[in-house]
């Protein structure tokens, strides 16, 4: 270059140099002619005109050439691709792989060869004392690639992501199947496949290494720009959250029996933050001293992201599926480990306790589903959520609606009380064996005191509004008997169940009920007025073995003008539940029988006689047809029903009823067992005759012309057999709180009205120790009381109607 050139011939240099002459192509100078070209500058005095001019032109070229025929290659591949759904086989990788290959090097190349230029504007600025927006560290190339990155993300077109995210995928597909094949060749060596997984190509035509090296090629050249993050971390970002998903959904599709979070999380290690480094690291296969950053970024910060993502998307499945998760308890211990776990690093319990809520709601709480599975379910849930949380917080919030609803079942205190007395049910007759109090809702916890400050941890936020502590991690028992907050309404449901146990076994084994009530008398406390009541029946049935072997001896006088034994089963009447009052006259024959056992135990008992109650107990009978001959064992009213056919062999519905006093739907009922034995048969609408067997139908039972078994269904014949003998507790109730009648009278009669509270505690004081209620069986007593028209209620006052 001339070193005598004038103030024109320099300002030309300067223009060519800096590249503000309208021709932006840089030119090749040594150190030499650069710093003449500064010194033209100092001689104009035009450092900082040049400068600003420079790095115009370079914003310049960026925003109307660089980063618009960049866009361009995105624009014309999605409206190549807009409406097709798929690529065709073997091309859409390569293709994709290329042509954002190709994009991403010619924003590259431009963006190298500004380089020069920027390294003549800082010699520029340390030379002529220019300034520039020093706002921004790291100098003029660090402002270069923020003004490439404004101008990129100002002129990107919607549908950038359309090819980025094709291209990411398909890199992260081919990454994914070399783990695989990487595992399984660890493991068993497996066949060859014709197509490979990675590309979608043929085997023997392989794409997977071409498109390995053009992601390492992009990766890098992005990551120079400092562009990798800023136009596809979100992209990644979606592309893994997806990946996750889908792995997570895929491992724990309904497999409950074994812990997977572990699993999991070695899997995101392996895959999803091993393809990040590869990502990041550029194909450089490790990261550079100078890349610390980057290192932290990929093994701290995505790490800690994904693994975050993890146990949100774990914990969110095994959400969706956790009512199966419960039903399926114990074997569905793993997957609540995980739950666990995962609960504790994310937040959605109040997502959990709304999500099984409603499934419980849908699932179980509903007509169609029988009350023995809804406790069972109950149970399940008891178990299942206190591994969750042994707080109990969770168990509390998510099982009142299981509680409500099983309060406004008949039958579920029934199920309760015949499950934990009953040797086949495992589930609560076990937990019967355990001997621990019962835990009411009226008691109070000393948990929270502060003796263990050391080993104290407080409740979760939930728990502010719920019950104390022991009542949260009570036991099973406890919370089935909380569901109606008193134990008479189990003792009596006992009582209820142990009579008939008694009655229709009829035999005077006793030992296997005494275990029972002993366990009971643990759980409920000894002093419980009911529970010494079923001492006194269990004590009925020793006394009736006793008097039994007694009258039935060989000393006593009366035996020999017996024409069959009886044996009674006698009850202290006081001490037993009420009995359904059913009406049965027996035969005279019997009765007699009956009248003698009576006069026997009067001799024994001097001032005390017997109550029969004829249509309970059994009578074994033998009945002699023309062709067989039958030994049965039947209810009293069977036996009298049968009784009759010996002296007429045709009898109407209305007739026997006439004769037996039994009410003729009990005895149309009761025909049907004879029925079924072939013994009976209805020739007329409630009209049957006694088939002696002079045709032999199919398995061996008599019959006769038209007979027919097939309107008796075995259901009704099921239930017949099955019928309690004792009246139900509701009734039982209903009897017991009478009591407070006569009262209730008086206190009303004297005081004129009075509120519910005011009543409830005058009754504890007057009529304390004979029968316990609470507020709100009381208030269902009176409401009765007032739509019988019996009371009236008005502004919260109870009063008697004026006659």
């Amino acid at each position: 270059m001339s070193k005598h050139v004038d103030s024109k011939q320099q300002w030309e240099i300067i223009q060519k140099t800096f590249c503000i002459d309208g021709k932006f192509s840089v030119n090749s100078a040594d150190d030499e002619d650069l710093a003449l070209v500064v010194r033209f500058v100092q001689q104009l005095g035009a450092g900082q005109f040049v400068l600003d001019l420079a790095l115009d032109a370079i914003w310049t070229a960026l925003r109307q050439t660089i980063v618009p025929d960049f866009w361009q290659h995105f624009k014309a591949y999605y409206d190549q691709k807009h409406g097709k759904d798929n690529d065709e086989p073997g091309e859409g990788s390569v293709d994709v792989m290329s042509r954002v290959a190709a994009a991403v090097s010619e924003l590259y190349d431009g963006a190298v060869s500004f380089i020069p230029l920027i390294h003549r504007c800082e010699i520029l600025c340390e030379k002529a004392g220019c300034k520039w927006e020093d706002c921004i560290p790291g100098g003029i190339m660090e402002h270069f690639k923020l003004h490439l990155r404004a101008t990129l993300h100002s002129q990107m077109p919607p549908s950038f992501t359309f090819l980025l995210h094709k291209f990411f995928s398909a890199a992260f597909k081919v990454f994914y199947h070399a783990e695989i094949d990487t595992q399984d060749e660890s493991e068993e060596i497996v066949e060859e496949s014709m197509q490979c997984g990675g590309c979608n190509a043929a085997a023997d035509a392989c794409h997977c290494q071409a498109i390995t090296n053009t992601f390492n090629q992009v990766n890098r050249q992005l990551f120079e720009l400092d562009l990798l993050e800023r136009l596809a971390g979100d992209i990644i970002s979606s592309l893994l959250l997806t990946v996750i998903t889908q792995h997570v959904t895929t491992t724990c599709r309904d497999s409950f029996d074994q812990s997977r979070i572990h699993q999991l999380e070695k899997w995101v290690e392996n895959v999803v933050v091993g393809w990040l480094e590869v990502v990041y690291c550029g194909g450089r296969g490790h990261l550079s001293s100078a890349d610390e950053s980057i290192q932290r970024m990929v093994s701290d910060n995505l790490t800690h992201t994904y693994m975050t993502a993890l146990y949100h998307t774990y914990t969110t499945t095994r959400i969706d599926q956790l009512f199966n998760i419960v039903i399926e308890y114990p074997e569905s211990q793993p997957a609540l480990d995980d739950i666990r776990e995962c609960l504790d690093r994310t937040h959605l319990r109040d997502r959990l306790v709304e999500s099984l809520r409603s499934a419980i709601q849908t699932r179980l709480l509903h007509p169609g589903v029988n009350t023995t599975d809804v406790l069972d379910a109950y149970i399940s849930a008891i178990k299942a959520l206190r591994v969750l949380d042994p707080k109990g917080v969770l168990l509390e919030l998510v099982s009142e609606p299981v509680r409500q609803y099983l309060r406004g079942r008949e039958d579920t205190v029934r199920y309760i009380v015949s499950s934990l007395t009953d040797e086949s049910s495992s589930e609560l007759s076990e937990e019967l064996l355990v001997a621990a109090p019962l835990v009411l809702d009226d008691s109070h916890s000393d948990d929270d005191n502060m003796d263990n400050w050391e080993t104290w941890t407080p409740d979760p936020v939930h728990a502010h509004s719920l019950k104390s502590k022991s009542q949260r991690t009570a036991d099973i028992i406890s919370m089935l008997v909380n569901i109606y907050g008193s134990k008479d309404v189990f003792i009596t449901e006992y009582r209820t169940i142990l009579a008939d146990r008694i009655l229709s076994q009829f035999n005077y084994d006793t030992d296997r009920e005494i275990r029972y009530l002993e366990h009971l008398k643990v759980r409920f406390g000894e002093t419980l007025t009911l529970l010494h009541k079923c001492e006194v029946m269990v004590k009925d049935v020793a006394d009736s073995k006793r008097i039994n072997s007694i009258v039935n001896s060989d000393e006593n006088q009366r035996r020999s003008k017996q024409k069959f034994p009886v044996s009674a089963m006698i009850l202290s009447a006081q001490f037993w539940p009420s009995f359904k009052e059913e009406r049965l006259l027996l035969p005279e024959e019997v009765t007699k029988e009956l009248d003698t056992y009576t006069e026997a135990f009067q001799d024994l008992k001097g001032n005390r006689t017997l109550n029969w109650k004829p249509h309970l107990g059994q009578a074994q009978i033998e009945i002699e047809l023309k062709s067989r001959t039958l030994n049965l064992t039947v209810t009293p009213t069977q036996a009298t029903i049968i009784y009759h056919f010996q002296e007429c062999s045709r009898w109407s519905i209305s007739d026997l009823s006439t004769i037996t006093q039994v009410p003729k739907t009990i005895l149309r009922r009761k025909i049907t067992y004879w029925q079924t034995q072939g013994v009976l048969h209805e020739v007329e609408p409630d009209i049957f005759v006694l088939v002696e067997g002079e045709d032999v139908g199919e398995k061996g039972h008599p019959s006769v012309a038209g007979t027919s078994q097939s309107d008796i269904t075995p259901q009704a014949i099921e239930e017949d057999e099955a019928e309690s003998v004792m009246a139900s507790a509701q009734d039982q109730r209903e009897e017991e709180l009478q009591v407070f009648w006569s009262y209730i009278v008086g206190m009303l009669t004297n005081l004129d009205c009075l509120p519910l509270e005011r009543i409830h505690a005058m009754l504890k004081m007057f009529v304390q120790g004979s029968v316990e209620c609470s507020p709100q069986e009381l208030r269902a007593f009176l409401d009765r009381k007032v739509r019988q028209h019996h009371l009236l209620f008005t502004n919260g006052l109870y009063k008697l109607p004026k006659s």
